[in-house]
């Protein structure tokens, strides 16, 4: 027996190991490296996932995650206790080992999807399936990625824009199915589930649902229309043009190949309004239907004209068969299908050609008579054009001598006027020129005086200016002088008051207060001793000028008091 060695990031599982010397036959046993041992007789190592029995450790980064299956019932290192089957999952970043009584089932990593990207998800116990969408997704334990199938067609019309736009690319069937419809188409959607269609108008990126299928157009093909000989799940609303070859046959019996182009486009008022998005895939082949349609019509048309009439005025009766004709006999300008609103606004006679050999070539001959007659005709028109232009340019030319001699008599007439003009401007030019000499003399004349007066106007107000401003500055100077005048008499009266004030303070000074005192009351004394003198006990002198007042001066004259 070789020796088993693990490191530290291995381990393996022993089956049907020995235990206290006896083989624990079905058991498992768990080790773990680093160790190194021999297998006893009768174990072996468990050789899932790796055949040599040696396995790796389980490293899981932030964006994985293991799957988990109990295969008994136990109590892992968390104490969360688990049932036989029970399935869960670890996440990373952490290193992991399983248990015995743990199987992996499967390492699962984080999708991550963009704005336009998905995955369908299904819940294993109850069967639902659900889309996830724009978001890094990891699978719960109870979940896991469903394939959706589509039918053959769908997968070879998906096939075909994936390769036109990545080169050759299976589809992920987890993945969610996504188609670019292309700019002015529609997409119908039916939802199986829900019962229910949806139109998605392009350009959009369509993405569908679980239980949501596309809606295949089969449309007709080819020259004559063949059915189903294209596929496409989306319907272009046009403007756009298909051509068909019909057969019709006269009321002669001419029976005729007709190449016809219609331009046609859908007509749809409210995209936003489900029912109205929803008719125009009323029609599962509208240009099969479309072409029987016109095809009907115009062959009822051409049934009830002759060969000859036909062949006069085609395009008339086809656009008369087909639009048909308003309420003033004018052809209508469209045919509409209102089914599904398709709408057929032009048609081109690309051709026109009999399906009898016989009838072919009678009207080969037909046309090459026509040919003839009007080569004939055109020649016999020519030469009679030749003639009519050769008297035509007689005439001009018999015109023309005519027009040139009145031409040169009305030049002659002309000269003698001018002549006549010339003599008459110059004597008129001598009378002029001798005018305006006269005129421009008198002119200079005149402003010759006018400048003079000017100058003689200016020099008068010169010397008025001048004789002002000497009359300004001499009354100036009297003024100045009055002015100093009277400052040096004020200064004199000042200085006069001034000294007559210091004398008179002299004086006083010199004298004294009490001298003038007793000079004021010199006389008033004398006067009342002289009038004691006299025996007058109460007098009044006046001027005879100043009011006196005497009824107070009554009383103290009699004394005493008044009788009550």
């Amino acid at each position: 027996m070789k020796i088993t060695t693990l490191n530290n990031r291995q381990y393996c599982v022993v089956l049907d190991p020995w235990k206290d010397g006896q083989p624990q036959l079905g058991k498992r046993q768990l080790r773990r490296g680093e160790v190194s041992f021999f297998l006893l007789p009768g174990e072996r190592l468990e050789p899932y996932p790796n055949p040599s029995g040696i396995q790796s450790v389980y490293v899981l980064s932030e964006a994985e995650a293991l799957l988990l299956r109990a295969r008994e019932d136990f109590t892992d290192k968390n104490g969360t206790k688990r049932k036989a089957g029970e399935r869960w999952m670890i996440n990373g970043p952490m290193d992991f080992i399983p248990d015995v009584e743990v199987e992996v089932l499967e390492t699962r990593r984080l999708i991550p999807l963009d704005e336009n990207e998905g995955i369908y998800v299904r819940d294993i116990r109850n069967g639902k399936v659900r889309e996830i969408r724009g978001e890094s997704y990891l699978l719960k334990p109870n979940e896991e990625l469903w394939a959706k199938e589509l039918p053959k067609t769908v997968e070879e019309l998906l096939t075909s824009q994936r390769t036109a736009d990545e080169g050759s690319v299976e589809r992920d069937k987890t993945r969610i199915v996504t188609y670019r419809a292309p700019h002015n188409s529609a997409v119908q959607i039916y939802d199986y589930k829900e019962k229910k269609s949806r139109v998605v108008f392009g350009p959009e990126l369509v993405m569908l649902g679980a239980d949501e299928h596309f809606t295949v157009m089969s449309l007709s093909g080819d020259k004559p229309k063949r059915p189903h000989v294209i596929k496409s799940i989306h319907l272009l609303l046009g403007p756009d043009f298909m051509t068909d070859i019909v057969i019709v046959e006269t009321s002669d019996h001419a029976r005729l190949s007709l190449k016809l182009s219609y331009n046609w486009h859908f007509e749809v008022a409210k995209k936003d309004d489900p029912v109205e998005a929803a008719r125009i895939f009323q029609v599962p082949d509208f240009v099969g239907d479309a072409c029987k349609a016109i095809a009907s019509r115009v062959r009822g048309a051409v049934a009830s004209v002759s060969f000859d009439a036909f062949h006069r005025n085609s395009a008339k009766i086809i656009r008369s068969a087909v639009f048909g004709l308003d309420e003033h006999e004018k052809i209508r300008n469209k045919f509409q299908f209102t089914s599904n609103n398709l709408v057929i606004t032009n048609i081109d006679i690309q051709s026109v050609e009999p399906v009898d050999q016989r009838t072919r070539d009678a009207l080969q001959k037909s046309v090459q008579l026509a040919i003839e007659i009007t080569t004939k005709s055109q020649e016999a028109a020519a030469r009679q054009e030749s003639a009519r232009m050769e008297q035509e340019a007689l005439g001009r030319l018999e015109r023309q001598k005519i027009t040139d001699e009145a031409e040169a008599e009305r030049a002659r007439k002309a000269l003698i006027v001018l002549q006549v003009e010339s003599q008459l401007v110059e004597a008129t030019g001598s009378a002029t020129a001798e005018a305006k000499a006269k005129s421009e003399a008198s002119a200079i004349e005149g402003e010759a005086s006018v400048k003079s007066a000017e100058l003689s106007a200016a020099a008068a107000k010169i010397k008025g200016e001048a004789e002002l401003a000497e009359l300004k500055l001499r009354q100036q100077a009297e003024i100045a002088h009055q002015r100093a005048v009277v400052d040096l008499e004020i200064s004199k009266a000042k200085e006069l008051a001034e000294i007559e004030a210091k004398k008179f303070k002299a004086t006083v000074d010199a004298i004294g207060a009490e001298t003038i005192k007793s000079m004021a009351e010199a006389g008033p004394a004398m006067q009342a001793k002289l009038l004691s003198g006299l025996g007058l006990k109460s007098f009044l002198i006046t001027d005879g000028h100043s009011p006196i007042n005497l009824f107070n001066t009554a009383q103290g004259l009699i004394g005493g008091t008044p009788p009550q």
